[in-house]
């Protein structure tokens, strides 16, 4: 059955034009998502080529409702106000077809798309990136407020075809001349009712009055404030609305509870949580069917019946697959969302989210699998730092706050195992005929001289294997003292750390790079801790940096192609030691004939006198 879509007219006057818009609205009510859901993939919006490769190759399978609503009106050239909640994808509903529209051939700037705050600023930017990866010559540059002109600068020089930027630092290259319009084709305002509540609607209003007369504009917002609809209603050249209401709710018999993904391994954080957690059956979702397989590899090494998920995998072998999730013998199910849909295993204890769902209604048909029919389950929730929003868009969706947890220590993990070894040997003693055993090991005794404790120890370390009992935690590679200094760019030395190795990063100071941008890059998208990142110093044309001589799986992969300050990290092992980094040399006095001392730098006196703080009040509204 096709997804009933509710259409209404609204009249609305638009304030420089005396004549009525209408404005189409199409309202996606929530029995409809699940039926559009399964209907319509990305290949029936009629996106590029090479955005539907990069789609896939990230992994998304079916659009979620706000991008099968919007993408053709957007493909299709037409304005448009999306109101939906933050969480639901709208930012791949703009990306995908707006990317699908650009010349990667014109290195002038086409797309602008202005957002509220220089986080989202810099997601929309690593989105669009992510989506463009088999669009050779694509460029996409982020400007905000409290980043180093120079670097925006010579990438506006050298030509990008989407700027994504927060509403002052915009106005100021506008300003200066250093941002060009005049090839715009498209404007996108994501998340304009934030924009209003943050003060910087005068802002907007003044960039979209600078616009060329054909352009193509996307406003989307949660809500629809009267400042909101005159906007659109002035800019806007009749176009298309779209809203998506959507009621989600999770049941209450579902503990939930999220770990905040810092400087561990995501897997060996998995790992101890399966120690940990006295779980029936559980399903793990991953974004992409390539890590199903992976992650079910890795799990099977580590001791664990597992099994993948994903829609490459043929139907027989899917459904048997999920009876053996039911009759027990397979524990775990490494899924993705289209794999698991329809999923009703009543022995599913346990649901874990390895990786953030890209929207709020994929996470609660996610948790869902379990807590069915008034039993109780856990749902955990993996967060990488800069997954904070849809974490909070995630809360407010489903209305509930989601705990915070942490990991077990090696204390715990260890007290456990003991625990269940020694549960072993009283099971083997409950329940089994040693008599031929105890002869056999009082002839040992008694011919080799050892005690008894000594025999039941040698059978314990035999019994255990290979495999160590207990478990250590990782040291810590940066003292609280020491990390203090760790963003030092001025090379000074200091007792080198042996479980740290010298990096090199292709980007200097040439670029505009900073110490704090590096560590932000490293933290955010390597997901290691901060303070796990040694000594940074910055040269000219590249940069070096002491990190863990064992970084986690995949770390080195992504900070290969991990951008900062416009250019791509590219990290290698260095090669070289130590240079000296260049300061600015001070300028030499000049001698009169007189014999008096001009120019150079002033003698600097003993006592100074400090200069009373500013009694001025602060602006109100900070840098963006």
């Amino acid at each position: 059955m096709r997804p009933q879509r509710h259409i209404c007219v609204r009249p609305s006057v638009r304030s420089n034009v005396a004549a009525t818009l209408a404005f189409f609205t199409v309202a996606i009510m929530p029995s409809d998502t699940a039926a559009a859901a399964e209907t319509i993939t990305f290949d029936d919006l009629g996106l590029a080529p090479m955005v539907l490769a990069a789609v896939k190759a990230v992994g998304y399978e079916t659009p979620s409702p706000i991008q099968a609503a919007t993408i053709p009106f957007i493909l299709a050239g037409r304005d448009l106000v999306g109101q939906a909640q933050t969480g639901t994808g709208k930012t791949a509903a703009f990306a995908l077809p707006l990317l699908s529209r650009l010349d990667v051939n014109s290195r002038r700037t086409q797309a602008l798309i202005l957002a509220p705050t220089r986080e989202l600023a810099i997601q929309v930017a690593e989105a669009l990136q992510s989506y463009a990866s088999h669009m050779p010559g694509f460029q996409v540059l982020p400007i905000y407020g409290g980043q180093d002109y120079r670097g925006q600068l010579a990438a506006l020089k050298r030509g990008v075809q989407v700027v994504v930027g927060t509403p002052g630092r915009v106005m100021d290259h506008m300003r200066r001349g250093t941002l060009k319009l005049d090839d715009l084709s498209h404007l996108v305002l994501d998340e304009a009712d934030e924009m209003l509540r943050m003060g910087f609607i005068d802002d907007v209003e003044w960039i979209m009055s600078q616009m060329p007369e054909k352009r193509q504009i996307a406003l989307f917002s949660a809500t629809m404030p009267s400042a909101i609809r005159r906007i659109a209603t002035t800019y806007l050249n009749n176009p298309e609305h779209v809203t998506i209401q959507t009621k989600t709710s999770t049941a209450v018999t579902i503990r939930q509870r999220y770990w905040m993904a810092r400087g561990l391994n995501k897997l060996d954080a998995l790992t101890r949580i399966l120690e940990a957690e006295p779980f029936d059956g559980m399903i793990i979702f991953v974004r992409t069917k390539l890590v199903t397989t992976e992650l079910a590899e890795k799990l099977q090494a580590r001791g664990y019946t597992a099994a993948a998920l994903n829609g490459d995998i043929a139907q027989a072998q899917r459904e048997r697959t999920v009876e053996q999730l039911k009759n027990g013998r397979l524990d775990i199910v490494i899924a993705t969302d289209v794999a698991a849909r329809g999923l009703d295993v009543e022995r599913i204890s346990h649901v874990i989210n390895y990786d953030i769902p890209h929207d709020t209604e994929a996470y609660v048909h996610r948790i869902g699998r379990t807590g069915r029919a008034g039993r109780s389950g856990d749902a955990i929730l993996f967060v990488a730092p800069r997954e904070k929003r849809m974490l909070q868009a995630i809360e407010r969706a489903t209305r509930q706050s989601i705990e915070e947890m942490g990991l077990p220590t090696a204390e715990n993990i260890n007290a456990l195992r003991v625990d269940r070894f020694m549960q072993k040997i009283t099971d083997t003693l409950a329940g089994t005929d040693l008599s031929f055993f105890r002869k056999m090991l009082q002839e040992y005794v008694s011919k080799h001289d050892v005690s008894e404790m000594d025999v039941a120890a040698a059978l314990a370390s035999q019994l255990q294997g290979d495999k160590p009992l207990l478990v250590k935690d990782a040291p810590k590679l940066m003292t609280e003292a020491r990390s203090r200094d760790k963003l030092s760019t001025t090379g000074g030395k200091r007792a080198p750390d042996s479980s740290l190795l010298r990096y090199r990063l292709e980007v200097g100071r040439q670029h505009g790079v900073s110490a704090g941008n590096i560590v932000g890059a490293i933290a955010n998208e390597a997901n290691i801790d901060s303070a796990h990142i040694g000594r940074i110093s910055i040269y000219p044309e590249f940069s070096t940096v002491d990190l863990p001589a064992d970084l986690p799986e995949g770390a080195m992969a992504c900070l290969k192609t991990t951008r900062v300050a416009g250019q791509a990290l590219n990290i290698s092992v260095h090669e070289g030691g130590d240079m000296p980094i260049e300061r600015e040399r001070p300028r030499k006095p000049r001698i009169s004939k007189s014999g008096d001392v001009k120019g150079g730098r002033k003698p600097v006196s003993k006592v100074t006198k400090a200069k009373p703080k500013s009694s001025a009040p602060r602006e109100k509204r900070g840098k963006l």
